[in-house]
């Protein structure tokens, strides 16, 4: 009972801290990523499709990333779903790729990025906070019911605080270095 509960907590650490991360990669730091514009949903032929299905990325250098849809017919739409996001570029196309650059961030935009990544940092805490608190429930419940000793119990709260605390530092280490990446000129 107690490694279930322990191992399901674990689990849903493991996606919070994966959520927050996946999140801290689509905040731009003023050099070209795919996972900024992957995920971006185009209108294609009538259909809702992430970016990512309908074209390849590369990055030729820091500022530049070259979007290659699979279909030429698709320029169109992926250009209107890149214009319509908030990414704050204006997108190029020569008929065959589309070319994003990027321009350089300024500093009142990168202390803005920090804010909004200091605020996915904390949501992601919340969530490792209330994945402890629901497997602390499940544990205090089975322990008055009879299922395990006060004893067990003391183990399973020491070993899911310990968990918690580790998730939380890889939060931490996360929001660090995203907040160094974006201050850097």
């Amino acid at each position: 009972m107690i490694e279930e509960t322990l191992l399901e907590a674990m689990d849903k650490m493991a996606k919070a801290l994966e959520h927050v991360q996946g999140q801290f990669l689509g905040v731009r730091t003023g050099r070209a990523n795919s996972s900024l514009v992957d995920k971006l949903p185009v209108d294609y032929y009538g259909s809702v499709v992430p970016l990512q299905q309908l074209a390849t990325f590369q990055v030729p250098e820091a500022r530049m990333l070259i979007i290659k849809p699979h279909d030429r017919g698709a320029i169109g739409a992926i250009e209107k779903a890149i214009q319509g996001s908030d990414l704050g570029v204006t997108p190029g196309n020569d008929g065959v790729v589309i070319r994003l650059s990027f321009p350089m961030l300024t500093e009142e935009r990168r202390k803005e990025y920090v804010k909004v990544v200091k605020n996915m940092a904390e949501d992601g805490r919340i969530a490792l906070r209330n994945v402890r608190r629901d497997a602390r429930k499940v544990l205090e419940t089975s322990e008055k019911a009879g299922d395990i000793s006060k004893d067990d119990l003391e183990r399973a709260e020491k070993e899911l605080e310990k968990m918690t605390h580790e998730s939380v530092e890889q939060i931490d280490k996360a929001f660090t270095r995203k907040e160094q990446e974006l201050l850097e000129v």
